[in-house]
């Protein structure tokens, strides 16, 4: 099984949740990175950072580079030519932290169909308040990374994801952040042989809209 990994709670809590269930096989972590940042797309991690947290997890990391503003096609074609070789391999299944956007697992299923691959979904159609509840529960540790300030204030970028998190925020956003409201990055938690160290650095705004907060 191939694990498409983005640094993010809700990955952590579907990688979580294939543990729990004695379904997790996995091959690799799939990651992302965008060229010239050297981050994690969307996310804005530091490479270096990623590289950290796949060491703490004890997968393997697989990293799929792609340039800035790409494409549709282009992100399709690196995919598809990635996941070519792992079922060459054997490997027939990847694993996704979508919660419930029909359109996104709809997009995921159609393009793994077509080269005879399966689209698996551990959080699907969960109770985001409740997974978010979890994810706390269990011991999770996570920081803001970027916030989308078009339907978000910026002050929640930096932030820890914590029960106050979780209390400040809007009632139109969706605590899991599943409409892009926010991303995030784990840094420990019952998955973990070790915590990644990590300290928030400066806070920048891009494209006008997202506002991010540094790691370091």
């Amino acid at each position: 099984m191939i694990f498409a990994w983005s640094g993010g709670k809700d990955s952590a809590m579907a990688l979580y949740e294939l543990k729990r269930e004695n379904a997790a096989c996995i091959a690799a972590l799939l990651t992302t990175v965008t060229e010239g940042y050297d981050r994690i797309s969307m996310h804005g991690v530091r490479r270096r950072l990623l590289l950290e947290q796949a060491e703490a997890l004890r997968h393997p990391l697989l990293e799929i580079t792609i340039p800035q503003n790409c494409t549709n096609a282009i992100y399709e074609n690196r995919m598809q030519s990635v996941m070519e070789k792992y079922k060459e391999q054997g490997v027939t299944t990847v694993a996704f932290g979508d919660l419930f956007l029909e359109d996104i697992r709809s997009y995921r299923e159609k393009n793994l169909k077509r080269i005879g691959m399966e689209a698996i979904f551990p959080l699907w159609k969960k109770n985001t308040t409740e997974l978010a509840q979890e994810f706390i529960r269990l011991g999770f540790r996570a920081i803001i990374t970027c916030v989308d300030t078009q339907v978000l204030d910026r002050e929640f970028s930096g932030r820890e994801y914590d029960e106050a998190f979780l209390k400040d925020l809007p009632e139109s956003i969706d605590p899991c952040g599943e409409n892009g409201e926010f991303h995030s990055f784990v840094y420990d938690g019952p998955i973990f042989g070790r915590p990644v160290r990590v300290e928030r650095g400066e806070k920048v705004l891009r494209d006008e809209r997202f506002f991010y907060c540094d790691l370091l």
